[in-house]
């Protein structure tokens, strides 16, 4: 079964994630905090990260990206940055496409996610 860990700090919408990634059929793995969060996605490294940049502090999510993309252990998985902080994602746009990043803008209709997913995962799988 696929994982794909979810890193955000708003319950709610960790909640709301969990359910629909569930009923498309794949399994969450929920991390609330991001200062942790980079340890068990290291441990444990899902199919797929959705990343909130904006969590405690206004740089952690940025901080935790860019840990993810030089560890050796979690480089290889897709991320999908997925937050409301839309001129931060546009300031940022270029480079996180040059790293295959995919950007999900906040608030996001859920066949858009569910799309975002399945092409991340894709184009994981083809590298």
């Amino acid at each position: 079964m696929t994982r794909i860990g979810v890193v955000n700090d708003d319950t709610v919408f960790l909640d709301m994630m969990e359910a629909v990634l569930k009923d498309h059929g794949w399994e969450t793995m929920v991390y609330r905090e991001g200062h942790s969060a980079f340890a068990a996605l290291k441990a444990d490294p899902p199919d797929l990260i959705i990343l909130d940049i904006r969590l405690e502090e206004p740089e952690t999510g940025w901080t935790l990206l860019e840990l993810l993309t030089l560890e050796r252990q979690t480089r290889s998985v897709p991320v999908i940055v997925c937050s409301a902080a839309l001129l931060d994602l546009r300031a940022h746009e270029e480079l996180l496409r040059q790293y295959g990043i995919k950007i999900l803008p906040k608030p996001f209709d859920i066949d858009a996610l569910y799309r975002c997913v399945e092409e991340s995962l894709i184009g994981s799988s083809a590298s």
